[in-house]
């Protein structure tokens, strides 16, 4: 499949679900979506386009809020697809990619931990890189914290 099929295909199924649609450049997209359409949205990158999840990456922004962005590639393909959604605090939540995409495990674990988010259907939200006697409700990467 050609990036310019790839394109299309989205746009026909998300056109009205984009939020804004960025190219950086020629290689490197942005889409921010929705939160309530982020598993939609992996789902049919990761299953009806056949993208490969890369990594998922979070920041706490100025905005009030934690911008939590999923890196996707097309196999032969030049492009880095990065999906964002912004989450406004104080109430940090989001469905959780893992249960279509198992490879998303251990960062949305990882998120969760540095940044406070919970992700709704996650099968296993353990630490995994704090401690675990760190003290409840601290967020290493948390602007206000």
């Amino acid at each position: 499949m050609t990036w310019k099929e790839i394109n299309k295909k989205i746009h026909d199924r998300f056109d009205k679900k984009i939020v804004k649609w960025f190219e950086h450049n020629e290689h490197r997209i942005y889409v921010d979506i929705d939160p309530a359409d982020l598993v939609e949205f992996g789902r049919f990158l990761f299953e009806d386009l056949q993208a490969r999840f890369i990594i998922a990456s979070g920041v706490d922004t100025p905005r009030d809020g934690i911008e939590i962005l999923y890196h996707f590639d097309f196999f032969q393909l030049p492009y880095v697809f990065s999906v964002r959604v912004f989450i406004e605090k104080p109430k940090l939540e989001v469905d959780s990619l893992v249960p279509y995409i198992k490879g998303a495990e251990w960062i949305e674990r990882e998120i969760s931990e540095l940044l406070g988010i919970q992700f709704n259907n996650h099968p296993d939200m353990r630490h995994l890189i704090l401690p675990d006697d760190w003290p409840e409700g601290k967020y290493p990467l948390r602007r206000d914290q």
